[in-house]
């Protein structure tokens, strides 16, 4: 069995036509599921918060129960069982993006719901103080100190989900690992090529673990 390892095959030509097409729909799904999932996953956090116990049973059943499923399991689940549902395809793209927002939701909660129990109860009484209501209280006042308290684990959380974008090649999305299996597949080289995604999945990840601390000992100066 040979196992000589020959990358001259990669070229310009070669990234442009098979591997940024899968890269750019990464980066995409990894964005539109960070905002869409801190968005829905603030709106779970604030229920949970909220002492309304018709809030807070949904929300925490939504949260606990997407946290104990794994995320290939829910992809898996939302692409074959939804066209049964609805009766149409509504293609692996589209299918990954809302898997995605609905699973990072869970997460984000828990991120904001800390942040936001992290806020000292004498910013509350003081915003209460000045007639604010509890919406104003938390847009005005709460909020902007969780997020920037929770700024380094939502970045860490942005990273775990860029990693595990690659799991939509469960049900066939392009994204940057289908785009270097399809690379190898053409050129007679899938171990190259698996291990080139290795490599590029590791040095965009730790250069971006390595932004998130130069931020977390910013933020702690500041503090």
């Amino acid at each position: 069995m040979n196992l000589a390892l020959d990358f001259s095959f990669y070229n310009w030509d070669l990234i442009q036509n098979f591997i940024l097409k899968g890269l750019m729909f990464s980066v995409t799904l990894t964005v539109v599921a960070t905002l869409g999932g801190i968005f829905f996953g603030t709106l779970l956090a604030l229920m949970r918060l909220s002492g309304k116990q018709w809030l807070i049973v949904p929300a925490t059943v939504y949260v606990n129960g997407m946290r104990s499923i794994p995320l290939v399991m829910v992809i898996l689940w939302f692409f074959l069982l939804v066209p049964l549902v609805i009766g149409r395809p509504i293609g692996a793209e589209l299918s990954a993006v809302i898997t995605f927002v609905a699973f990072e939701a869970a997460y984000f909660s828990e991120i904001m719901r800390a942040g936001i129990q992290s806020i000292p109860r004498g910013q509350v009484f003081a915003g209460q103080a000045l007639g604010m209501t509890y919406g104003q209280n938390m847009r005005l006042v709460v909020l902007p100190q969780a997020f920037r308290n929770m700024l380094p684990v939502l970045l860490t959380q942005t990273i775990i989900l860029f990693q595990d974008t690659s799991l939509v090649y469960a049900i066939g999305a392009y994204d940057m690992l289908k785009g270097f299996e399809v690379a190898g597949k053409n050129y007679g080289r899938p171990m190259e090529a698996y291990i080139a995604a290795a490599v590029i999945y590791f040095i965009i990840c730790f250069a971006l673990s390595w932004l998130v601390k130069r931020l977390h000992k910013k933020i702690a100066i500041i503090r």
